[in-house]
């Protein structure tokens, strides 16, 4: 019997963060034993994550720019490393990389600088490459999982607090049930296949029978709850609330670029022209999330909470592109997960910079007086949920006006209308947070504590590609021209065809 050949190139970047959890579990054993200060510690297992997560995005950025599909067993095709998963991969450890830094300071300020929350990040996000690497039913289930099961555990990093063991409880329940669904609808789509991977489903997948669109429509409402979309969205709000910001931010931000990326290859590779009997499924699903999402925000007051809904709000935009379903949808999609990573990063990254003394930033009467006690914060977060509700000049407005765009040119007017409105309401609960910064006064005079350089760090990035794509999205003058964020997204979905 001849052994495989197997492509290691393919599972570089998965092999780098899987690798990065191990020796971030044995250099804490090490550094623990030689009795070395815990915030050097905490230090050291950071830089070490940053740099696996770093080598990580390194492949995917050489992948991107080669081109080539990468297999990593052809005999057994069920994971590859193409320009879209490299895409996606590049995203998801570059929000990964900047959360790492904004824990370094954020962690000990909240009491829970252990070095397993490290490990425990590095192995989600393994699971989130294989995720969207996945071109198999059954690799695309041992990514969702990879990815879910650690994230359990950091919801309730927190062991002291009450709401984040509610929150690790709640999101084990829901995200099993979510998990349980998905196997159901795979098993269904195997019945009348016969086959797991993408390409055999797509040839043998027969359109008109019921079993069939019942699995495929149980798939969709799997990872609807994974990127919280409604009405299966309720879990959310309970979960970001009660975990820690840096837990929230990973999985605001990780979770559904995972999640979404990972759609748009099921659909496209594995069902093709069935996915447009799901059109109007599609448009409910993002109607009512957009609905749901916007108006529970206005009545919010936790800022976590508040965050929360925008997430189920932007969720629902991202599904418009699903409703088009067509490469100019798709390719919206992809540059919206691009400015949603750094635009959300950059909101939780203010909130984590405003931790201090075991305590979270939470609630918008936190944020009173900030702008008069750290100015520059303020006008960060002023800038980043200016991006949010889509004003013009942010990457934010160009984001949401590829999607609409896109939804006009399938002929979906209503939906980009019900979008349109949405961001209407969401200037309302945005422009709460500027307001509360510099129109009210503190309830009390605690000195504010200085950002550290790895949130410093983090906010300039965010902030200055918040700027940039809200001005340059698909090329950029002089020495940035090759910096085409659009044709990216847009060639990433292109070679899904």
């Amino acid at each position: 019997m001849n052994a495989p050949q197997l492509d290691m190139a393919a599972i570089a970047p998965l092999a780098f963060a899987a690798f990065g959890a191990l020796f971030v579990l044995l250099g804490e054993v090490w550094l623990t034993r030689r009795r070395t200060n815990e915030h050097f510690i905490n230090a050291a297992l950071s830089v070490l994550s940053i740099s696996f997560l770093g080598l990580s995005v390194y492949c995917a950025g050489a992948a991107f720019s080669d081109g080539t599909t990468r297999v990593f067993d052809p005999a057994n095709p069920m994971l590859s490393l193409d320009r879209f998963a490299a895409y996606s991969i590049a995203l998801i450890g570059i929000a990964s990389l900047l959360i790492c830094f904004a824990s370094i300071s954020y962690l000990p300020q909240v009491g829970i600088n252990h070095g397993e929350y490290y490990a425990l990040l590095l192995l989600s996000t393994a699971g989130m490459f294989l995720l969207v690497g996945a071109t198999d039913l059954m690799a695309l289930f041992l990514g969702l999982e990879l990815m879910s099961i650690p994230l359990y555990v950091m919801a309730g990093f927190d062991r002291r607090n009450l709401r984040s063991n509610e929150s690790a409880f709640k999101y084990f329940l829901v995200g099993s049930f979510a998990s349980a669904i998905l196997l159901y609808g795979i098993a269904l789509v195997y019945g009348v296949t016969g086959s797991l991977g993408f390409d055999a489903i797509r040839a043998g997948f027969p359109p008109g029978n019921p079993i069939g669109i019942v699995g495929l429509g149980l798939l969709v409402v799997g990872f609807a709850f994974k990127v919280a979309s409604a009405p299966f969205h309720q879990w959310a709000p309970d979960v970001y609330e009660g975990a820690p910001t840096s837990v929230t931010a990973y999985m605001a931000i990780t979770v559904k670029v995972a999640a979404f990326a990972a759609l748009l290859r099921l659909l496209t590779q594995a069902f093709g022209p069935v996915t447009a009997s799901l059109s109007d499924l599609f448009w409910v699903l993002a109607a009512l999330t957009i609905v749901v999402g916007n108006v529970m925000a206005v009545i919010q007051t936790n800022l976590k909470r508040l965050l929360a809904y925008s997430s189920i709000a932007h969720a629902g935009y991202l599904l418009i592109g699903f409703a088009t379903g067509t490469v100019e949808g798709y390719g919206a999609v992809l540059f919206y997960l691009l400015v949603y990573v750094f635009t959300n990063l950059g909101a939780f990254a203010v909130l984590m910079a405003l931790a201090q003394g075991g305590r979270d930033c939470d609630t918008l009467d936190d944020l009173a007086g900030l702008a008069r006690q750290r100015p520059g914060l303020a006008a960060l977060l002023t800038l980043f949920a200016l991006s949010l509700a889509g004003i013009p000049g942010t990457a934010g407005f160009v984001a949401k006006f590829f999607v609409f765009e896109s939804a006009v040119a399938s002929g979906q007017t209503v939906l980009a209308i019900i979008g349109v409105l949405g961001s209407v309401v969401s200037f309302y609960y945005y422009l709460r947070l500027p307001v509360q910064m510099y129109m009210s006064e503190a309830a009390t005079e605690t000195p504010r504590r200085h950002a550290a350089t790895g949130e410093l760090l983090v906010l300039a990035v965010c902030a200055v590609v918040v700027l940039f794509l809200g001005f340059f999205p698909s090329h950029a003058p002089g020495v940035l021209g090759a910096v085409r964020a659009l044709e990216w997204a847009r060639s990433s979905v292109a070679m899904l065809y």
